[in-house]
């Protein structure tokens, strides 16, 4: 006979069951991702999810692609609207605007995990002083004040019991913080044309990662701020609101032009942290004249351009703003603009494909908020 007093308690495991997901959920997933990918155009999406359904039966007899349609409408992702010519469309909503960002949040920021001591290159530490909910490892040279009692006396019952209970340096848990400097950061975005050259969408993985950043930064760090900007020919700044439909143009690539006016923003910032993160792809081959007119070389690198770059990341760096280049593309002669341009700048400079980017931009994100930066 067992004596039940003998047994310890303990976990239960069972057989993982997804949870039941309704028919609605399950193709707006679907639709946001095909909204994102055709820059807003409900038609088109539609159309897309409609002939995803003929091959992969997304929908059920029960619930069709129109039933679906009808849902958007009732729950106020969808609206129909009418043109100054009398004829009707629908368009999303600021609702789906909000839901794509926190779908693309989640996607490239949510798997996330932090580790012991991370792989951030960072040239100084410190301790910080607002709470994150994050808990890691204790490691040696962490204050004993930040250790978070209750999750290391619940590691140290795990581990050894109640019978024997012992509390070793395994089982201290730290809560994570950061400081509460605040953070000002400008993502300028590359829309020349080769964004889509090539058979390669780039537009869209780029397009997620800024509604990404955009989102972490207003539900996590509501005190920093992001101004997001497009360059082709000329640069503008776009609102966060307007990421979905972003497409690319007809356009040579005026980089100069672009960091200008991530200056000019980020001068009328009173935050000392300030930043600017840029995704491109293809070499600057664009420049706007005193007098209007554009100068345009889109064979190799003209220096006539390129050292306009570099006047550029020189004058970022008296102002202390660092600049991150998040470079997609391989070729050789490009790498090495990108590394005079970081010298120029003292930044850094990441070369990489699409698959992994919104990682980096968050890991880099993450370290140059702790940092102290000095004007």
């Amino acid at each position: 006979m067992i004596n039940k007093k003998t047994l310890k308690k303990g976990f239960v495991f069972t057989t993982y069951e997804a949870s039941n997901r309704s028919p609605f959920d399950a193709l707006f997933d679907i639709f946001k991702e095909l909204i994102t990918h055709t820059s807003g155009d409900f038609d088109e999406a539609i159309a897309w999810l409609r002939e995803l359904d003929k091959e992969y039966n997304l929908a059920t007899p029960e619930y069709s692609i129109d039933d679906f349609i009808e849902d958007l409408k009732k729950k106020g992702y969808i609206r129909e609207e009418i043109d100054p010519d009398g004829n009707g469309g629908i368009s999303i909503t600021a609702k789906t605007e909000r839901a794509i960002r926190q779908q693309a949040l989640d996607q490239i920021f949510g798997k996330i995990k932090r580790s012991g001591q991370g792989n951030h290159r960072s040239k100084s530490t410190g301790i910080g002083d607002e709470h994150t909910g994050d808990f890691r490892g204790y490691q040696f040279g962490d204050d004993l004040d930040k250790v978070s009692m209750t999750e290391s006396l619940k590691n140290a019952q795990i581990s050894h019991g109640i019978d024997d209970f012992t509390l070793s340096a395994k089982d201290l848990v730290i809560e994570d913080t950061v400081h509460k400097s605040q953070m000002s950061t400008v993502l300028m975005i590359d829309i020349s044309h080769s964004m889509i050259l090539y058979g390669e969408d780039r537009i869209t993985p780029a397009k997620k990662v800024a509604m990404a950043l955009a989102e972490l930064i207003t539900t996590r760090y509501p005190k920093d701020t992001l101004d997001i900007i497009v360059f082709g020919n000329d640069a503008w700044r776009i609102d966060i609101k307007d990421l979905p439909y972003l497409k690319v143009g007809p356009y040579h690539t005026n980089t100069v032009a672009g960091l200008q006016l991530a200056m000019d923003l980020l001068r009328r910032k009173r935050n000392t942290n300030k930043q600017i993160f840029m995704i491109t792809d293809g070499k600057p081959s664009c420049l706007r004249l005193s007098d209007g007119q554009y100068y345009k070389n889109s064979m190799g690198l003209d220096s006539h351009i390129v050292n306009k770059c570099y006047v550029m990341a020189q004058q970022a760096r008296r102002l202390h703003i660092p600049i991150t280049t998040f470079m997609i593309a391989q070729d050789n002669y490009l790498m090495q603009f990108v590394r005079a341009f970081t010298y120029a700048n003292q930044g850094k400079a990441f070369y990489t494909g699409l698959k992994g980017l919104g990682e980096m931009i968050f890991e880099d994100y993450e370290t140059n908020r702790k940092k102290r930066i000095r004007g």
